[in-house]
């Protein structure tokens, strides 16, 4: 068998093996949660695939995490855009912010499990026009005037992320990445290089199972923790946002209210997913909320997880979440630049009827 042959069949292999895990782990499960598994595997698979081939002289600012392509927590209140890169090359950056409340820019160096971000900046930093438009140089020798983000040494990823109060409705904003020297004609394929990225496809693919097990068996239900875990930008996240994480366990009928103390900050939301690490249906559904948006009291937010509207149930102080009938999932809660850690929200079952009672 030849080496192209070889790796193709790893990936070929590996997303039979990723079929078998999933069929394995969710044995227990009804057919609808089983077939929800094999949809988020199909998504990462498609957002493994939108970014496969990779130009790092002349790259790209691909949309990351749309809604057919989620891949591990995804956040639909952000915009994302991510670039492959070198850290010995000088790129331009261009754009519009939009409505976004927040835009940055973050350059990220290393691999999964020991990835740094090594630079970043903001739409504070940025030259903004009146309109919103920015231009900015990344990599090579700072300039004498303008914005300028380094590069760390070696090959890394940009990200751009903007943060939106309200995504449905806000003026979505842009950005694009052109080298600033013109490259030279790569090769029309490279085949060792392509076979590498054939095998590197394999392992992602293969470990996408074990990661949904392993999240789904590590959080305790009906419960909000700190998520230490995901700061300083770990996991390509934005090194600012402070995260709290929690699940839901509930049987027909049952609600889950959070409850908890507002702080001082840039931008929060509130998001539920899947057992599969997969946002629920932002775009029927009310599945999060964003600060802007939320209903606050004294300083302090109400969260209702439940199936159904609880309708005049819950008061007029909290916010429903759509579990869309799920009787177990995850919620994350992130905290834009907060002044201080945001307290542990207080967290109860009770029956939809029942939530709105202190």
């Amino acid at each position: 068998m030849t080496p192209e042959a070889r790796a193709w069949a790893d990936l070929t292999d590996a997303l039979a093996a990723a079929g078998r895990q999933l069929d394995d782990a969710a044995s227990g499960l009804d057919a609808d949660e089983r077939a929800d598994g094999y949809r988020a595997l199909l998504r990462g698979l498609h957002h493994q695939l939108a970014r496969f081939e990779v130009d790092r002289e002349r790259p790209e600012l691909v949309p990351f995490n749309g809604w057919r392509q989620k891949f591990f927590m995804d956040n639909p209140d952000t915009r994302y855009w991510v670039a492959d890169v070198r850290g010995d090359r000088q790129y331009r950056i261009t754009g519009r912010t939009g409505d976004a409340v927040y835009t940055s820019i973050t350059a990220y160096s290393g691999g999964a499990g020991a990835v740094t971000a090594a630079a970043r900046i903001d739409g504070d930093q940025l030259d903004l026009a009146p309109s919103g438009e920015f231009s900015l140089l990344v990599g090579g020798t700072r300039p004498q005037a303008g914005a300028w983000l380094p590069l760390p040494e070696g090959k890394g990823q940009l990200w751009v992320r903007q943060f939106h109060d309200d995504v449905a409705t806000d003026r979505h904003g842009r950005c694009a990445i052109e080298p600033v020297a013109a490259p030279e004609p790569p090769p029309p394929i490279e085949a060792g290089r392509f076979s590498h990225q054939l095998r590197r496809l394999a392992k992602t693919v293969q470990m996408m199972p074990a990661v949904f097990a392993a999240v789904d068996g590590q959080v305790e239900p009906n419960a909000v923790h700190h998520w230490a875990e995901m700061t300083g930008g770990a996991a390509y996240t934005e090194p600012g946002i402070h995260y709290l994480r929690g699940a839901w366990r509930l049987e027909p009928g049952e609600a889950l209210v959070i409850e908890g103390e507002t702080v001082p900050c840039r931008h929060w939301n509130a998001l539920l997913y899947s057992r599969y690490l997969n946002s629920l249906d932002h775009r029927h559904r009310p599945v999060s909320l964003t600060g802007a948006r939320a209903t606050i009291r004294d300083g302090r937010y109400r969260l209702v997880l439940a199936a159904d509207d609880p309708g005049a149930a819950v008061g007029s102080d909290a916010d429903w979440l759509d579990t869309e009938g799920r009787p177990t999932g995850l919620v994350v809660l992130r905290w834009l630049h907060a002044e201080r850690p945001p307290p542990l929200p207080r967290t109860r079952v009770c029956r939809t009827g029942e939530s709105g009672t202190p």
